[in-house]
């Protein structure tokens, strides 16, 4: 039992906690106009799930660009994009990084999108800063602009980093959710996704409203890979309201900063009128090692396997016989004589070391086979199992 002290010492830190998150919520939901520097040192520490930032790239384009026929191309000619060197770049990417990583709680992750003119100079940055990286991502665009000058091969993509807080930390990753979105195949570190063009794109008074929006579909796959329902989501360079639209939509909250007001004026009127998804809309494929355990033998003792019914492997190479205790035996073969466990028996037919009996034995219904990783998923729906052990 703890001592008088110990509970003392556990509750305050238990209300300091509580004051901390609190103070935290009162900044959800809301977009911030200002600098993203100085209001993030406003923000109480550990107060946000995930980080997306889309910095200024220092483009450090050097005149206007134009097509072949003359006309104008948009590009990104604002103050907010332009630094007098790479070391006053630098030193920007470094103070919002470090005040990013302050608000980040323990698992947090973070998302840094940029070209080749400014991502390996704050993917350098985030290592030194004590970042994780976990990924980088090749947002490769189905549409994108050609290279009008003709001096260099087409720009077709951006380059996104997702990282975690510091090496031991656990951020989210809903890897069953993305392979669902992905046909059922792993999801792959190169995305191909359009740019955001046609009625996506923003406009005041027939004018792109932000040069460099950035399409709501690489939002939808970030934030679904990266983040849970009712997770506070930051943007600290905000634009348009990208994130925060695409949080809201998906059930998660949100904060903005954003410098420029016509920008945050854009973004208010666009999350504003945003509407979440039904709630049984929201829903993903859970992750395997967040489902309630269930043990074998409770398919055998609720009756969904009686004992004696004959298991075998895909291929039809092995069989086994269930018994009434849940564990399995062979049945013929030089190993006839062995029992064990739906692993044990997996891995020693195989010649393994471990093996996962749920996906490798198999049971005959109406002439086809079913894995026991089917029958468990069906005891789940059933019982609505909580957890056991």
């Amino acid at each position: 039992m703890p001592s008088a002290g110990e509970r003392e010492f556990w509750q305050k830190g238990w209300q300091v906690k509580q004051k901390v998150q609190a103070a935290g919520e009162a900044f959800a939901d809301r977009l911030i106009i200002g600098d993203s520097i100085a209001e993030m040192a406003k923000i109480p520490a550990e107060s946000v799930d995930l980080v997306f930032a889309d910095p200024p790239y220092n483009l450090q384009l050097g005149g206007d660009l134009t097509r072949p026929d003359g006309s104008h191309v948009d590009a990104v000619t604002d103050s907010w994009d332009r630094f007098q060197s790479f070391a006053e770049y630098d030193s920007f990417t470094r103070a919002w990084l470090t005040e990013a990583r302050r608000l980040m709680k323990p698992d947090a992750g973070l998302w840094v999108i940029g070209t080749y003119h400014n991502i390996f100079r704050v993917g350098a940055m985030l290592q030194d800063l004590g970042f994780w990286v976990l990924n980088d991502i090749v947002w490769r665009k189905a549409n994108p602009m050609p290279n009008f000058r003709g001096t260099r091969f087409t720009n077709a993509h951006e380059t996104l980093i997702w990282a975690a807080k510091s090496q031991h930390a656990r951020p989210v990753f809903n890897y069953r959710a993305m392979k669902s979105l992905n046909e059922d195949r792993q999801m792959r570190s190169d995305w191909v996704l359009p740019i955001c063009s046609g009625a996506e794109r923003l406009k005041v008074d027939g004018v792109k409203a932000h040069p460099t929006q950035k399409p709501e579909a690489l939002l939808h796959r970030i934030l679904l890979a990266s983040s849970n329902e009712g997770d506070v989501v930051f943007d600290p360079f905000f634009g348009t309201g990208t994130t925060g639209a695409v949080a809201k939509r998906l059930g998660r909250r949100w904060l903005g900063i954003e410098r420029e007001e016509k920008y945050a004026r854009v973004a208010q009127a666009r999350v504003s009128a945003v509407q979440p998804l039904p709630e049984a809309e929201r829903v993903v494929t859970p992750e395997a090692r967040s489902a309630p355990r269930v043990p074998f033998g409770a398919l055998v003792e609720t009756g969904m396997l009686d004992p004696g019914a004959l298991l075998t492997d895909r291929k039809r190479r092995h069989r086994a016989r269930v018994r009434a205790d849940g564990s399995l035996a062979l049945v013929g073969g030089p190993q006839s004589s062995r029992s064990g466990s739906i692993h044990q028996l997996g891995a020693a037919v195989q010649g393994l070391a471990s093996c996962n009996g749920w996906t490798f034995w198999h049971v005959e219904s109406k002439g086809s086979l079913v894995p026991l990783d089917q029958m468990r998923e069906n005891y789940r729906a059933r019982t609505s199992a909580r957890p056991v052990g």
